[in-house]
């Protein structure tokens, strides 16, 4: 029996691709992904060429009932993909005119250009709205857990040094407002992806009326004002992956963050350190040594950063070379795309579970914080509420730290005459300073790690993420559509 060739192939032909190249072309094995938005698109142009008087009334209900079984079909994990019919569109197509004879109608004034185009864009803005809502949830675990240890006090570092005490709810309360960032970012690359490139063609639109408009509203590419959003250059829009691009860029910074926070439950976790414990569900053990509790989750994230910055370089180097408009090298965007997506979902996602089921060592980080070290610039401060310029009391402290180390002794055990040995402005009240509570107490300017603003912050969050979260629930809803 002749084995025909694939349907993507026109007539130009006379005969199909060798066995090796239909191999190397085909990306039905990655993009098949994109079924769902595949079918949205498809009906939503259906729908649009009914209108303009392409296909009739029954032909146009013929194709939406037909897509919608191929849809359930799908679902249900019973759909045959063929590689033989190289992608998404075209196995959806086959199958839907295998099954309704109008289905060789429906890519009327489409191309596969816009139509991957349109795709990509709809399964994009879905992952947008999800990953933001992920990012409030890690957000609201960190709030959690910096109210649940609000009085737990550690050293804050500089140069992995200790430096200075803070609260750990204000170290925690450092990464909200990173992913804040994140979030903020991610929500404005969702306005650059939420607009419909279909009706561009493959590169040079159609000379037929389509309704590209009404495309645009069945599909909800629309503004706040519930305006339809379209490409407006057709060139453009079938060979731009700017908002690929943007999004791989956000969560490749995303990625560096958690990597951050990742380090930091690494190194809190070892023996040196001993602040905090991760539960068993979280960790792995060692194949020879029997004592191993390794935070490999947090270990994982770190190293998985990489993979998500990697995608973000393959991506622009892919498109750096490209004339207009489309060419087939963009085929080689999906893979990059879906597995920073894939990637950036899991890390936000575990790093969650895993503080949810961390304990912290109270007593170890209140004895790591109530060095006295931490508080020699608060003796430098109180040298400069006497009237000493400040770089004249840095210089007077750092000489009582080296006659503390010379004595042996920690820089709270010092004597007046000894403090007065190096600067005359020293007095009683001099020692009064390394009361570690009181330390804390004093830093309360906004943003700083006093208790009473920390609260502050911690309420401020905890009332945003209860909105935040909410809408974004809301927009799920209106963003992933059937």
């Amino acid at each position: 029996m002749k084995k025909h060739a694939p349907v993507s192939r026109s007539g130009r032909f006379a005969g199909g691709p060798a066995a090796e190249a239909a191999r190397f072309t085909e990306s039905i094995s990655f993009d098949w992904r994109l079924w769902r938005h595949d079918i949205l698109g498809s009906t939503a142009h259906a729908l649009m060429l009914r209108k303009i008087g392409v296909l009739s009334r029954v032909e146009c209900d013929a194709i939406v009932r037909g897509l919608d079984a191929i849809y359930r079909q799908v679902e249900a994990g019973k759909f045959p993909w063929k590689a033989e019919l190289e992608d998404v569109h075209m196995n959806i197509e086959a199958e839907l005119t295998r099954r309704v004879p109008a289905g060789a109608k429906l890519h009327t004034g489409r191309s596969r250009n816009d139509q991957v185009a349109l795709d990509l864009r709809l399964w994009l803005r879905e992952e947008i709205v999800r990953r933001v809502g992920e990012l409030y949830e890690l957000q609201r675990v960190l709030v959690e857990l910096g109210q649940q240890e609000f009085d737990v006090v550690i050293p804050g570092y500089t140069h992995l040094q200790r430096a200075q005490p803070v609260l750990l709810a204000h170290h925690l309360l450092a990464y909200v407002e990173m992913l804040a960032r994140d979030a903020e970012r991610l929500h404005e690359g969702l306005r650059r992806t939420n607009v419909c490139p279909l009706g561009s063609g493959a590169l040079a639109g159609s000379t037929l009326p389509l309704d590209r408009a009404m495309v645009a509203r069945l599909l909800g590419f629309v503004d706040v004002r519930r305006r339809p959003q379209v490409a407006q250059n057709s060139m453009d829009a079938v060979s731009d992956r700017d908002f690929a691009v943007e999004f791989s860029s956000h969560a490749a910074l995303l990625a560096v963050h958690l990597s951050r926070l990742a380090e930091d439950l690494v190194l809190w976790a070892s023996s040196e350190f001993n602040f905090i414990r991760i539960a068993d569900a979280y960790t792995t053990g060692s194949s020879l040594m029997p004592q191993k509790k390794n935070p490999d989750v947090a270990e994982l994230t770190r190293g998985k950063s990489s993979r998500v910055i990697g995608n973000l370089v393959a991506l622009l180097t892919l498109l750096k070379g490209l004339p207009m408009t489309y060419n087939r090298d963009l085929q080689e965007d999906k893979e990059r795309l879906f597995d920073t997506v894939d990637t950036v979902r899991a890390a936000v996602r575990l790093t969650a579970a895993m503080l949810q089921h961390t304990r912290v060592n109270r007593e170890v980080c209140r004895a790591a914080a109530s060095d006295p070290a931490l508080l020699a610039t608060d003796l430098a401060d109180y040298l400069v509420r006497k009237g000493l310029p400040f770089r004249q009391a840095h210089h007077a402290v750092g000489s009582v730290v080296a006659l503390a180390e010379r004595l042996g002794k920690p820089l709270d055990r010092l004597t007046l005459p000894e403090l007065r040995s190096v600067e005359k402005g020293f007095s009683n009240d001099a020692l009064k300073l390394f009361d570690l509570d009181r330390a804390l107490a004093r830093r309360n300017l906004v943003g700083a790690p006093a208790p009473r603003e920390v609260r502050k912050q911690l309420a401020r969050w905890r009332s945003m993420l209860r909105t935040e979260l909410a809408a974004a629930k809301a927009l799920e809803q209106r963003t992933t559509r059937r």
